[in-house]
């Protein structure tokens, strides 16, 4: 270790911690901190847990000075920055996402090391961070969002759109180290001249979720247009067409799909309506509301095709993920269930004989032969024998 060098801690092996471990470790030692052994095991062994394509190219094949360990105290007391990007699940209940994982890791740290400055990049309500600065009396505690896509986690840290570092107001020395932060994030990426924003931890969280909610607007209004169309037996892709080619809104981010889903979009657009709670609004609570009523019409669709036997056709949210956590054709498949329709499973990734009571048949002649109809968030060139059995919104043929 030379004097220059920077000692990190990550908490949570994620898609964000393992990235941001993986980024930062090309030029700085980085303790990697989980809870599952495997896990801790794997990267110890230089594998990705996860599928990023960069990720295992990065692991595999590069110097990193990285090491994983179930060990989180040690790790927090060596550390000069310590990152929090542990899972924070929303709550239907309380209405908000469940923060005990980040607290847990702020608790620890400041117990054994209050020098250190900790990074939460964990999605939290908007007025988390300076609260958690309250009740621990500090001013090292800091937030920078992620805005990292599944299975091109890698990739989005290494050309950043942007890096976002949150400080609390009035502290020279918190904004300092928010700069150093941000500096680090600068200096592992691919992208020398990357945009760096530097404000309170309040509006950086507000960033985060209003990015998301964005996105899962564009969503959102690409799928009505689709629903619009196919009701009223319209060429969706004629019409996008022609809307897209305006400069102003562009050809990005608008292909249909059955509902925006992944671990993300869900629960960051519930926990910005549940910010807005007594500020006025339409849009945000609207995109919400969206998404349910696209997966009732697109589950209403494949029900008035009377099958006996629906197959869904991959689980996973992205073909270059293996990540199916909220994904939208299991909302689908749950509404097509209620009706007493028999369902099936193809997903690869599965290994249990059953998924939810339906049965997986990873045999792919096999799937085809059974089902009545065959439901794809995504194409695939596979399907294309059948192709008289499929039922896609899918236009481009990609992600």
């Amino acid at each position: 270790m030379t004097s220059n060098d920077v000692r990190i801690a990550v908490a949570g092996m994620g898609y964000v911690g393992l990235a941001n471990a993986v980024l930062l470790s090309q030029r700085h030692p980085v303790t990697a901190v989980d809870v599952l052994a495997e896990r801790v095991q794997l990267i110890n062994e230089r594998q990705s847990p996860i599928v990023d394509a960069e990720l295992e190219a990065y692991l595999g094949g590069r110097d990193l000075a990285l090491t994983a360990t179930l060990n989180a105290e040690a790790a927090y007391r060596d550390a000069d920055f310590v990152i929090v990007s542990t899972p924070t699940n929303y709550d239907p209940e309380l209405n908000f996402f469940n923060t005990e994982s980040v607290e847990s890791v702020v608790s620890l740290t400041r117990r054994v090391n209050p020098d250190a400055y900790i990074v939460i990049k964990s999605t939290v309500p908007v007025g988390f961070t300076e609260d958690l600065c309250r009740r621990f009396d500090t001013d090292r505690i800091l937030f920078s969002p992620e805005f990292l896509r599944e299975g091109m986690a890698l990739k989005d840290c290494l050309y950043p759109s942007r890096i976002v570092v949150g400080s609390v107001h009035g502290s020279q020395p918190a904004r300092e180290a928010a700069a150093r932060f941000a500096a680090l994030l600068k200096e592992g990426s691919l992208l020398p001249d990357a945009p760096v924003l530097l404000m309170a931890p309040t509006e950086a969280e507000a960033v985060k979720l209003f990015a998301n909610t964005y996105l899962a607007l564009r969503v959102s209004f690409f799928n009505e247009l689709d629903t619009y169309a196919e009701v009223r037996d319209l060429d969706t892709r004629s019409i996008i067409e022609g809307v897209c080619l305006d400069p102003r809104i562009g050809t990005h981010y608008n292909n249909p799909s059955f509902g925006y889903g992944g671990y993300c979009l869900p629960k960051d657009t519930k926990q910005l309506l549940a910010n807005f709670n007594n500020v006025p609004n339409n849009i945000i609570s609207a995109i919400v509301e969206s998404n349910r009523t696209r997966k009732d019409f697109i589950a209403g669709q494949i029900i008035a095709r009377n099958p006996k036997v629906v197959g869904f056709y991959r689980l996973t949210m992205k073909s270059s993920s293996d990540n199916f956590r909220h994904s939208s054709i299991q909302g689908v498949m749950k509404r097509v269930k209620g009706r007493g329709i028999d369902a099936i499973v193809y997903e690869p990734t599965l290994t249990e004989p059953t998924f939810y009571n339906s049965r997986v048949v990873n045999d792919l002649d096999t799937f085809k032969r059974l089902c009545d109809v065959i439901v794809t968030n995504r194409n695939a060139p596979e399907l294309a024998d059948v192709a008289e059995k499929v039922y896609t919104r899918d236009l481009y043929y990609r992600d």
